[in-house]
């Protein structure tokens, strides 16, 4: 990790490709970290392991103000373990609610189902503008820079948990407990850093209770008089707008709040990621942050955003993987979209959970991990159900999982591992290059980090990469400058070894991309299918998949893609409900010949199908050369 950090110096590797591969090799050392850290806490605080878990409470409007809130976020679950135990210790269930936002939450819910499942990194500042915190508890990563600043306003003191993330705040780990909750509570300081976890519990479950009573003598959302006055001294110049990463007109909204609908701006409540610029940038002060609160409270949407979530099971068993390893491979269960990353959405929240129903309702297995994974619990189908009360929890087809935090990503690189060790017998000691091999051309496997904002989820993409495993990544992630797309018309690009003769064959663009960026929803879901395509699938995989992409296309972008040809090799490969129709399109677009009489193809397609056919990119898995 040093010598890879060492080649960003001024003067070393002078090669982008060389620089790639040595992004690839992080993110693979990073899966590594994240499959230890995770097995790590998982034996330490024996998260429980395994499917069927239960449903857990999430979204803003689960935390009861009723009782104390003491609020975490980060990444980093030994304080907020610590907090569950002192709560759990001294009975203390009916006085303190825990909720979080980010992976601690989701690690601390891991420990304890009780802990609320809040609110994703897109609403970090929304809930503590909101004044629902009696208590902040921060560890590391995904949080803000300016928390102190924004927890000074709503009087909510931060304990800071890690030497990585002190604020300037002063070490209080040798002082007398009450002390430190006296200096809190009294405001004699803003927060304090408490680097040993096994202190954390008192200090901040003392701190919410007594700041409960002070803090609730206020109302930290605005007041009816103050938000229309607000709304009406908009002036409407667009500087917000042009500061907005979403490009949202607040001016719009705020007109209409000044007529008295608010409903415009509790609309933008999901759309905004919560960064803030828009304040910053104000020329009449407006805290738009708190317009969007407030009018999210007047419509009801935060008192009622009460979803559920599987508890994360973690890491996927070996029965499972021997249950599904020949589905997979064979492309009966079109694939594996595995959701993962930040909430740095385009359009909010509601993305994703189209994506997971839209994949899960057509029998892909749906692993999800971190950020995304909350988002998704919050909006719920016609019945009132979110996508984890409507579909199993199972490694499987149709089965939408909470694997865990974003360091539980490793589990799903391990499952598809798995596959390639189970099912097809590779061996997986020192031998990364050959699974990744198996994996590229076989499982039809597809990431999507469609709110990917920081370092964190562009490793993960990194790591998925470099196992063989295709992802797609929402517009704001051009801002990452980098992407791995293919070219299905250079045919040159598209060709493999035929590992039993050394034959090199043309496999067509199977994935396509390795990672690619899609402006919108409505072109990500398809391109999200035509990744899981792959060069081994067999005739009924094929046509499965095929179904999916062409059907995914018409729904979402009114018609047929322009390249769905490129994946025929024969008339089984065609989905059995459009045969007829797509074998006319062939005839009459691309000039294949069809012998209408057997509703056969004669010629026309570049790849042929053969069913002993075995591919590879790698020259020292050729088994004998062809002569």
């Amino acid at each position: 990790i040093v010598q890879l950090g060492d080649s960003l110096h001024t003067g070393q590797e002078g090669s982008a490709l060389d620089f790639e591969s040595k992004a690839y090799q992080m993110g693979m050392l990073d899966s590594i970290g994240k499959e230890i850290s995770d097995i790590s806490q998982m034996m330490a605080f024996k998260f429980p392991i395994g499917p069927n878990r239960p449903l857990c409470d999430a979204g803003m409007g689960t935390l009861d103000t009723n009782k104390a809130v003491v609020f975490v976020i980060g990444h980093n679950a030994p304080p907020a373990t610590d907090i569950c135990d002192y709560v759990s210790d001294n009975n203390l269930d009916d006085k303190i609610d825990i909720g979080g936002s980010c992976c601690t939450s989701l690690d601390a819910n891991r420990y304890s189902a009780k802990v609320k499942l809040a609110a994703g990194l897109g609403r970090q500042l929304k809930v503590i503008r909101a004044g629902l915190a009696d208590c902040i508890v921060v560890d590391e990563q995904c949080v803000r820079a300016d928390l102190l600043s924004q927890a000074k306003k709503v009087q909510s003191p931060v304990i800071f948990t890690n030497d990585k993330n002190m604020h300037n705040m002063e070490i209080r780990d040798g002082d007398d407990p009450d002390k430190i909750v006296e200096d809190l509570v009294s405001g004699k300081v803003p927060g304090v850093v408490l680097l040993d976890p096994r202190n954390v519990g008192e200090v901040a479950v003392k701190t919410a209770m007594k700041m409960k009573d002070i803090r609730r003598k206020n109302n930290w959302l605005l007041s009816d008089e103050n938000f229309k006055k607000y709304a009406e001294s908009c002036t409407n110049c667009g500087t917000c707008t042009y500061q907005c990463p979403q490009g949202i007109d607040v001016g719009k909204a705020n007109k209409k709040a000044a007529e008295g609908d608010p409903s415009a701006l509790s609309d933008q409540f999901d759309i905004c990621i919560g960064c803030g610029r828009c304040e910053q940038v104000c020329p009449q002060n407006i805290p738009i942050i708190d317009m969007y609160t407030k009018a999210a409270y007047m419509t009801g949407r935060i008192q009622n955003e009460k979803g559920k979530i599987r508890q994360a099971r973690g890491p996927i068993f070996d029965t499972e993987i021997r249950n599904v390893g020949a589905p997979l491979v064979l492309g009966t269960i079109p694939g594996i979209i595995a959701p993962i990353g930040c909430g740095n959405y385009p359009n909010g929240t509601r993305d994703v959970y189209t994506i997971v129903k839209e994949f899960a309702s057509r029998g892909y297995i749906v692993p999800m991990t971190g950020c995304m994974l909350i988002d998704a619990g919050f909006q719920k189908n016609e019945e009132g159900k979110t996508v984890f009360e409507e579909y199993d929890d199972v490694f499987d087809k149709g089965g939408v999982l909470n694997i865990g935090s974003c360091v539980a990503n490793a589990h799903i690189h391990d499952a598809a591992i798995k596959v390639a060790n189970i099912f097809a017998q590779r061996n997986i000691r020192g031998n990364y290059a050959e699974i990744a091999d198996y994996i590229l051309n076989r499982l039809g496997a597809c990431g999507v980090a469609w709110g990917a904002m920081s370092q964190k989820a562009a490793s993960i993409a990194a790591g998925f990469n470099r196992l063989g495993v295709p992802a797609v990544v929402g517009p704001h992630s051009i801002k990452y400058r980098r992407s791995f797309m293919g070219r299905k018309d250079k045919e040159e690009d598209w060709y493999v070894y035929d590992a039993r003769n050394g034959e090199r064959v043309y496999v067509g663009p199977v994935p396509e991309h390795l990672l690619v960026v899609a402006e919108t929803i409505e072109e990500c879901i398809p391109l999200m299918a035509k990744l899981c395509m792959r060069a081994a699938d067999t005739p009924a995989g094929r046509s499965i998949k095929l179904t999916h992409y062409i059907d995914l296309n018409q729904k979402y972008l009114g018609g047929y893609p322009d390249d769905w040809h490129y994946f025929v090799r024969s008339e089984a490969d065609l989905p059995m409900a459009k045969k007829a129709e797509l074998l006319q399109i062939l005839e009459s677009d691309q000039g294949w010949k069809i012998d209408w009489k057997l509703k056969k193809i004669v010629e026309g397609p570049k790849v042929r199908y053969d069913p002993s056919f075995d591919p590879t990119n790698i020259k020292d898995l050729i088994r004998a050369k062809k002569e």
